[in-house]
């Protein structure tokens, strides 16, 4: 990854002069913890499928492993046996995460960031969701504003391995130094360090990053010249 610098206020951000040097086309993010504040959603979606095969509700430490990762491996880190296991899948098919996808609560700034940075950027997700994405966005009005959707089923390894990056980048013919990922996570700090791309950190200063930002408007000075 790139250096970065900490500015007067404390938080580490990427150096302006560097970033237009490198010339951005391509911003890439993450659904779940950066596009939605998905907490509350994912919880009672799980906790449904646990409840319903007799398990207790969702851990905190559980929850966290299942909010970075795809519903396959969360549903085999949550139910650990294989009956268990084909349970839940057999209750997923049943019990549609459609009917949670209202709760799921938009970051505010995404759409003005969107519409902001189209067409002088192209726009991509990456995310460990599997069939639910789509879903997402048409629900959300969201649609239009993504030129490219990657999920789980479309590679064959997901985050925390680059294969969505790498196809993201392949799929606009651009390269690292071209292109910027938002995540939340560690997997996602993990991908873009493996495809050596700039990472910024969404709500999570824990993270190793070129950048870290509370809200998506505050990449705009580094995305946008005048």
């Amino acid at each position: 990854m790139m250096p970065g610098w900490v500015s007067s206020s404390g938080h580490s951000i990427l150096e302006k002069q560097v970033i237009q040097k490198q010339s951005i086309k391509l911003l890439i993010l993450d659904c779940d913890g950066v596009m939605f504040d998905t907490s509350e959603a994912n919880r009672t979606y799980y906790n449904r499928l646990l409840l319903a095969v007799g398990l207790p509700e969702i851990t905190d430490e559980q929850f966290a492993f299942a909010q970075m990762h795809t519903v396959f491996e969360s549903v085999d880190y949550l139910f650990k046996t294989p009956k268990l296991i084909e349970q839940a899948h057999q209750l997923r098919q049943q019990m549609s995460y459609a009917s949670v996808i209202k709760e799921m609560r938009i970051e505010p700034s995404l759409k003005a960031v969107l519409k902001t940075v189209q067409p002088e950027l192209k726009t991509a997700v990456a995310t460990n969701r599997t069939d639910t994405m789509n879903r997402v966005l048409e629900e959300h009005g969201l649609t239009h504003f993504f030129d490219l959707v990657v999920t789980a089923m479309d590679v064959k390894r997901a985050k925390p391995h680059p294969d969505m990056l790498q196809k993201a980048m392949r799929h606009f013919e651009m390269n690292s130094s071209q292109s910027l990922f938002v995540g939340d996570s560690l997997v996602d700090q993990q991908a873009a360090e493996a495809a050596d791309m700039m990472f910024a950190a969404f709500g999570n200063r824990v993270l190793t990053a070129d950048l870290h930002v509370d809200r998506l408007d505050s990449l705009l000075p580094y995305l946008i010249y005048s």
